[in-house]
């Protein structure tokens, strides 16, 4: 059921429809070199045969994972001798961003000098993945998940085709079937349509010989699909930046179902709890000091218990981060402060602030105006901490959040005025 031609072709209208800069190019034969960017089942190997034969090129494929260099070195040399020929040919690497450094650099001179066109295939942000050098020669096209309408075209079309689908199992659909397989599919062609093979093909037919594909059976054939994540990917950080994000929003719904997207997707919990360490100082901090406590005590727990029941734990943990009042004072704080180590380097530390440990440290006055706070009333005295320079500085703002006023207004310093 692979599409043949841009018209067959379903999806990626932004990229492929008409008028648009893509498709121009492949109906005028000047194709740039591509790498196409998306999901699992988006379409990016048929996008890439289709324009090879659109465009009326050799195509010749090859994965990253199994190529080495001796494979792609032959592929050019293929690509060479056909353009010799006034021939074009397409090199189609899929998961290029596995093609190590040796491999990079070994296809870029035939990218250069149009010896090949490039079309690469990837789940992954392929800034991170592919060398600047590639990277600049090519076009990134991001492809989208394909919508549960666009999946409904392709599931249709492969059941009532007979020449290369399934129409003459006669199969039809229940309702529930139908809508619960494009659901679960989650924008991926190859699952819809293996998923819907799998269905038809073992139904029994009734007494007129049709197949209906009932909701336990495509349930059935679909069983559990993985969710998309990889540790090392994209995909790994955009949905940890989504939860964090959800725990700064205060939104502790969409904070539990990224956590759970998280989890289920096999992610280390002890990754997870560490961001939440990190997210109650710098996003919660004074607001709730008590943020931190329970974000710490929460690594523990996971730690000791583990993965399943460790999700209870995580998901307390989350929750109250997500409902605690914020405040990012104690990160403004040290920015602040930093910058000032930057711009000053090793300004030197006051004279009575200095440890007096010998003698000659105590002839040179180390240590002798110092005031001890708790020789005085309240236990606070007015002095200066900072160096000469940085006198009267001041790096904390406390926020208007939870207890941090009440924390602030406690603190009881003589302050001068901010230079």
């Amino acid at each position: 059921m692979r599409p043949r031609t841009l018209d067959e072709f379903v999806g990626q209208q932004a990229i492929v429809g008409p008028g648009r800069l893509i498709r121009r190019a492949i109906e005028r034969g000047q194709l740039p070199s591509l790498i196409l960017w998306g999901p699992p089942g988006s379409g990016k190997t048929t996008l890439a045969q289709v324009i090879a034969r659109a465009t009326r090129a050799r195509f010749l494929s090859l994965s990253a994972v199994a190529a080495g260099v001796a494979d792609l070195r032959k592929a050019i040399e293929t690509g060479r001798a056909l353009r010799r020929a006034g021939e074009r040919t397409i090199l189609f690497l899929d998961e290029i961003h596995r093609l190590n450094k040796g491999q990079q650099d070994a296809v870029l001179p035939a990218v250069e000098q149009g010896d090949v066109i490039l079309i690469g295939a990837t789940t992954e942000n392929p800034s991170f993945e592919v060398n600047n050098a590639l990277l600049s020669r090519c076009r990134v096209v991001r492809l989208e998940p394909l919508s549960e309408a666009e999946l409904g075209v392709i599931v249709d079309r492969a059941l009532a085709d007979s020449e290369r689908g399934l129409g003459t199992l006669r199969g039809s659909w229940s309702r529930a079937a139908r809508a619960h397989l494009l659901a679960a599919a989650g924008g991926d062609a190859r699952v819809a349509l293996n998923a819907l093979e799998l269905a038809a093909t073992t139904a029994a037919p009734d007494a007129t010989g049709q197949r209906v594909l009932t909701l336990p059976l495509v349930e059935e054939a679909l069983a559990r699909r993985a969710l998309r994540y990889d540790r090392a990917g994209d995909e790994h950080y955009q949905v940890i930046s989504a939860f964090i994000k959800s725990l700064r929003g205060s939104d502790p719904d969409a904070a539990i179902y990224w956590l759970a997207r998280l989890i289920e997707s096999g992610e280390d919990p002890l990754f997870i709890v560490r961001r939440m360490v990190i997210f109650a100082a710098e996003d919660i901090g004074l607001a709730d000091p008590q943020a931190l406590v329970v974000a710490t005590a929460c690594q523990q727990a996971v730690h000791f218990v583990g993965l399943p029941e460790g999700y209870l734990p995580l998901s307390e943990c989350a929750l109250y981060l997500a409902l605690a009042p914020k405040s990012n004072s104690a990160l403004t704080a040290y920015q602040a402060a930093r910058e000032d180590v930057q711009r000053t380097l090793d300004l030197p530390v006051p004279l009575h602030l200095r440890n007096a440990v010998t003698a000659f440290n105590r002839a040179l006055g180390y240590g002798r105006e110092y005031q001890y706070p708790h020789a005085h009333p309240g236990h606070v005295v007015e002095q200066e901490y900072l160096p000469a320079a940085l006198a009267g500085r001041r790096y904390y703002v406390p926020s208007d959040q939870g207890a941090e006023p009440k924390l602030a207004a406690g603190h009881r310093r003589t302050r001068a005025p901010h230079p």
